[in-house]
């Protein structure tokens, strides 16, 4: 019988690493035009106001039924509850909702996404077997259940399903043009 000594961080890393290589491959192959394509009439997507800036479609009350989300949603989703986390696990005041708005192309948004990335990674890469046992003030709001290891897991859980559903309907925007 085999013993492992992977410590929780490093498995959560590799965890984290692998999910961010799936997401990679569909990153790598996003078209500026799949971000704000819309595989059906009930969609929610990101659009830019008269400003400039671009907001995404968002109810306080979850529609039923819930609206199919472009790339360009999906990428803000992404990026507003990282940022988030982020600001939790920094020991920053989180930012709204409404204060995390998209990048405005595709391009932009992808690099959002890898500096979120590349912040999370130093994230992770600092805590301790200790710090992973203190009570996570994100998304529980400090659930005495719920401890930091459990945060990095949903951030890797949460991150998956969302690469999955933005490369499905890249394959999907793909499939449809041919």
């Amino acid at each position: 019988m085999t013993t492992s000594t992977t410590s929780r961080r490093a498995l959560l890393r590799w965890q984290f690493d692998l999910t961010w290589s799936l997401f990679e491959y569909h990153l790598e192959r996003l078209d500026p035009e799949d971000f704000l394509w819309e595989p059906t009439a009930r969609c929610w997507t990101v659009r830019q106001g008269a400003d400039g800036s671009w907001l995404p479609d968002w109810a306080e009350t979850e529609p039923d039924p819930v609206p199919v989300p472009t790339i360009g949603w999906l990428s803000w989703h992404i990026g507003w509850w990282w940022s988030v986390t982020i600001d939790h696990a920094e020991g920053r005041g989180p930012r709204e909702r409404t204060e995390v708005g998209w990048p405005g192309d595709g391009k932009a948004a992808i690099e959002w996404l890898r500096g979120l990335r590349a912040e999370w990674t130093a994230v992770l890469d600092r805590l301790t077997e200790e710090d992973l046992d203190a009570i996570a003030p994100f998304p529980w709001d400090r659930d005495p259940e719920h401890t930091i290891s459990h945060m990095a897991a949903w951030v890797n859980a949460e991150l998956m399903k969302n690469a999955t559903e933005i490369g499905q309907l890249r394959l999907l925007r793909a499939a449809s043009a041919s």
